[in-house]
């Protein structure tokens, strides 16, 4: 076997997309989910509040490329705790309940995005933005709909939509975890 195909081998390239494009791939997806449904809802929300957080001024399509470089971000933190050998043990542990026990790993990963999402939306738009905005000044506060029920629905579908392309593209079947409580 030559040197080439270890390595490619070890960073999970075998097959599939490896993590790092995969759940890049996830969260640019993900991401355009969520800024559809904030279009739909609220289109000043995409094209001048987000480049707003940032001082920026609304111009073009300014807004819709910040949040889908927002959502690659945490898609590439997402694919970075998943693949870990404690969230990998727990995503893929074979439980003994009967509903758990029939789920595929791409609904594991569906459900491990969901709670991505919500997690997401519980510290970035509620806790880390209120004080980003106060630093800075930028008076977008009064624009920006955080604690909207759109908001907690859009990082919902942003996570599970990153959770699917995520299990789609990436093969994680090869890795063993290990136990991941034990230790």
């Amino acid at each position: 076997m030559s040197a080439e195909s270890d390595t490619q081998s070890a960073v999970g390239i075998e097959n599939s997309i490896g993590w790092p494009i995969g759940s890049a791939l996830g969260g640019a997806i993900g991401a355009l989910a969520f800024g559809l449904l904030m279009w739909v809802y609220d289109p000043d929300t995409v094209s001048a509040a987000i480049p707003g957080i940032y001082g920026l001024d609304p111009v073009g399509v300014v807004g819709w490329g910040i949040h889908i470089v927002h959502g690659i971000l945490l898609g590439l933190l997402f694919g970075l705790l998943v693949t870990r050998n404690v969230f990998l043990g727990v995503i893929m542990t074979s439980p003994e309940t009967g509903a758990l026990s029939r789920t595929g790993l791409t609904l594991r990963l569906i459900g491990a995005g969901f709670v991505f999402g919500l997690a997401i939306w519980a510290i970035l738009p509620l806790l880390v933005l209120p004080v980003w905005i106060e630093a800075i000044g930028t008076g977008t506060a009064t624009e920006f709909p955080t604690t909207a029920i759109e908001s907690m629905l859009g990082h919902v579908i942003f996570g599970s939509v990153l959770g699917l392309v995520f299990a789609l593209v990436t093969d994680l079947r090869s890795r063993s975890p290990g136990t991941p409580l034990e230790g």
